[in-house]
């Protein structure tokens, strides 16, 4: 059941989200609600995700149980806004982020973690 509703492929599982991670070389996760701290970044995957063939965009609902593996990690622990956003190379988390992040952040780190 689709807890987001985002123009973007949303996660509903744990199993999915390792199924995704372990077909994509890059991929950005975004954790979050339906709510004014994770709209903006919902919109800046949307509108790259059509610019970014290389990189798989996801989102997943904060408060789905199966969450678990991006709520707990440890690359999170000290996070306390949402969404929280992950990028993953190769199966591995390569950077996680906490709050709104603007086009400009969500490319530059996009660009540093996967390339153009």
């Amino acid at each position: 059941m689709k807890l987001l509703r985002t123009g973007l492929p949303e996660i509903e599982s744990a199993a999915e989200l390792e199924k995704v991670l372990a077909e994509n070389e890059n991929v950005m996760v975004c954790c979050g609600r339906m709510g004014p701290m994770c709209f903006p970044v919902y919109n800046v995957m949307e509108r790259l995700e059509k610019e970014r063939s290389n990189v798989k965009f996801m989102v997943m609902a904060f408060d789905n149980p199966e969450a678990a593996p991006i709520r707990n990690a440890p690359e999170c622990s000290g996070f306390m806004g949402l969404p929280f956003t992950m990028y993953y190379k190769n199966g591995k988390v390569a950077k996680a982020t906490t709050s709104i992040q603007t086009h400009e952040q969500v490319t530059a780190i996009l660009d540093e973690q996967f390339g153009n």
